[in-house]
């Protein structure tokens, strides 16, 4: 059951941190001022649902990884604090701090340079989780 509730979390954790990341490139790319404004006032809402993910991953990978070694169990150990740091002190200011200037419709500098942070940022943490989500399907036999 705790394999089956560790694969669910993270891979769901990852498809959310996937769908904030992409919908950002979008909206910012193609959409006007008032859909950029949905999005960015949507994604801290989202954190309802990511940080329960990510605390399930984490706390059902530790519990399942305790009693095992080898290379990936290492890796899998030291990217995880990463993604825990990378989104408790950049990701989620900065979404919050995008959320407030989109709600004052101020697409000025700062939000564009706090967006670049949060798009480098968050790349990186979808580039670790599915690094893990790699390493755990190899420890399973399913991907070489």
């Amino acid at each position: 059951m705790l394999k089956i509730l560790h694969a669910v979390a993270g891979a769901l954790a990852l498809a959310v941190v996937t769908s904030f990341w992409l919908t950002t490139v979008l909206t910012e790319t193609f959409a006007s001022a008032g859909l950029i404004t949905l999005v960015k006032t949507s994604i801290p809402w989202g954190f309802l649902l990511l940080v329960p993910l990510v605390g399930l991953a984490g706390f059902s990978g530790f519990r399942l990884a305790r009693p095992m070694r080898g290379r990936l169990i290492a890796a899998k150990r030291r990217r995880m604090p990463i993604i825990a740091i990378n989104g408790v002190v950049v990701l989620i200011p900065a979404a919050l701090f995008l959320s407030a200037k989109a709600q004052a419709s101020a697409f000025d500098a700062s939000f564009y340079a706090v967006q670049a942070i949060e798009l480098i940022f968050g790349a990186v943490n979808i580039t670790l989780l599915a690094m893990n989500m790699r390493d755990g399907l190899r420890m399973k036999g399913r991907r070489r």
